[in-house]
């Protein structure tokens, strides 16, 4: 119980302090060190102590585990990026035109606090174990990574902010309803909604009142998680933070909303109802991935069309889900590789931006000649994103497919074969263009910091769709389990 404590704890402590020093150089080595610290403590928690599942409000098992292990791995990666960024965008003002006046971005040590209370409000969401007190975390980490999103403190990206604040907040609170309803659901003398409580009197828990929790927990949470229609802040937030927060958003953030919707999923299947749960996720699913891919099609801002690509994999996540079975290892096994892509993506947007200042796709051009290595990496990263083999997304979008298949779905397996099509060509029009043509800039060094982390997730990409370690097949399978009466 300790050792969970310190992970959430560590990332508060170190953030509140990372206000107050005004040393840059012993900021940054606080931020990195934090970022280790979590990730040596998360894998010390998850792959060699006992899993802690007594009945209380913080604990882990087999899903927690593997959620926090991506969170905290993809944070420390991006931290070290996020040196490069921060040194390189220091605090200044000069004019830029796209986002509607002057770039006057906020003190280093606001970006660097709120990064560090953002991890720790979303170890808490991971962790929790109690229904009450993850809405609470989920809650949170909107109000930490708020200023992250204001960081460039112009009208689009205070625009940006608080249409995030305000529908991130709204479906928090409707989720929250679903939580009273799930209350309500409880047997007379029952009063804890702690996750194992709830399993354990699953059999005797009101359907009705827990179906209705389910339709408000889904929209609420889904309003977090980026899914259509619920998902229009997403393409503003995303496209305005900075791109390690872009990054954050995308990789780990939007899992934590995920997570919340698998929790009372979870309930559904040890309750025995679990159908109505993944006819509602099937619909959603699909009409997230519709509603990108249409999207997809006409976009011309290249971290907008990131942004939307986020909307149809939460989309293909939720699917997943409701499919069930086979369809649920793809989910999880999909949550991975797109976190680990987009994050390449992102950052290598980053590297896009800090060269051509602008976000428009149009106005890119060249980048094989101008930023080789970046544009290798971009390539890299779209041929993954969109699911061509070998990479990762390739085998989990597939396993999903079949998994449809296998169960006689064919209108939803139609459907999701088309709408991948679609986000396919959309995805191409935007990226082909930037990578070849005419350069019209001279070649830019490309520094270490702003490569070397996407490099290692480019070839993490590539591995995870030629040998999926045993240990992580272990743990996927372990946590899809969890939604066939497993409790650990």
């Amino acid at each position: 119980m300790m050792l969970l404590l310190c992970i959430i704890l560590i990332p508060v402590l170190t953030g509140i302090l990372a206000y107050f020093i005004k040393n840059d150089r012993v900021r940054r080595s606080l931020w990195v060190i934090t970022a280790v610290a979590h990730f040596v403590l998360t894998i010390k928690a998850a792959y060699f102590t006992e899993y802690l599942l007594a009945e209380q409000w913080i604990g882990m098992d087999s899903l927690s585990a593997l959620f926090l292990s991506l969170t905290s791995f993809l944070f420390m990666i991006v931290s070290v990026y996020g040196l490069g960024y921060v040194s390189r965008e220091p605090a200044d003002q000069r004019p830029d035109s796209e986002a509607g006046g002057l770039l006057n971005n906020a003190p280093e040590s606001v970006f660097t606090g709120s990064m560090l209370l953002f991890l720790a409000s979303m170890s808490l969401a991971i962790l929790s174990r109690h229904l009450g007190l993850q809405w609470m975390a989920i809650e949170a980490t909107t109000l930490a990574s708020a200023p992250l999103i204001y960081y460039h403190q112009n009208r689009r990206s205070l625009e940006a902010a608080w249409k995030y604040l305000i529908l991130c907040s709204v479906g928090i609170a409707i989720a929250l309803i679903g939580i009273f309803f799930i209350g309500l659901s409880l047997p007379p003398g029952v009063k804890d909604i702690t996750l194992l409580s709830l399993l354990q009197n699953a059999s005797v828990l009101n359907h009705k009142w827990l179906e209705l929790a389910l339709i408000f927990m889904l929209v609420g949470y889904g309003t977090k998680m980026g899914l259509a229609p619920m998902h229009t802040w997403l393409p503003d937030a995303h496209s305005e933070a900075p791109s390690p927060i872009s990054a954050l958003l995308s990789g780990t953030l939007l899992n934590c909303a995920f997570l919340g919707i698998l929790r009372i999923q979870q309930v559904f299947y040890a309750a025995g109802i679990a159908s109505f749960g993944q006819s509602l996720l099937l619909l959603f699913g699909l009409v997230s991935i519709g509603t990108a891919s249409v999207f997809l099609l006409g976009q011309t801002d290249y971290k907008r069309m990131l942004a939307y690509s986020s909307v149809e994999h939460m989309g293909i996540l939720t699917l997943g889900i409701g499919i069930g079975g086979l369809g649920v290892f793809g989910a999880l096994l999909q949550m991975i590789n797109h976190s680990i892509v987009k994050v390449i993506l992102f950052m290598t947007a980053g590297n896009i931006h800090s060269k051509f200042h602008t976000k428009i796709a149009a106005n890119v051009k060249g980048l094989s000649k101008v930023m080789p290595v970046t544009a290798i990496l971009w390539l890299v990263g779209y041929l993954a994103i969109v699911g061509s083999p070998p990479f990762g997304i390739f085998i989990s979008e597939f396993t999903i497919l079949r998994a449809g298949i296998g169960q006689h779905l064919w209108l939803v397996s139609i459907l999701f074969s088309v709408f991948l099509i679609l986000a396919f060509i959309g995805m191409t029009n935007v990226i082909l263009p930037m990578v070849f043509g005419k350069a019209s800039m001279r070649r830019r060094r490309e520094t270490w910091v702003m490569i070397v982390p996407v490099i290692l997730l480019a070839i993490l990409a590539l591995n995870m769709g030629l040998w999926v370690p045993s240990w992580l097949d272990e743990m996927i399978r372990k946590a899809a389990l969890l939604f066939e009466g497993g409790m650990n």
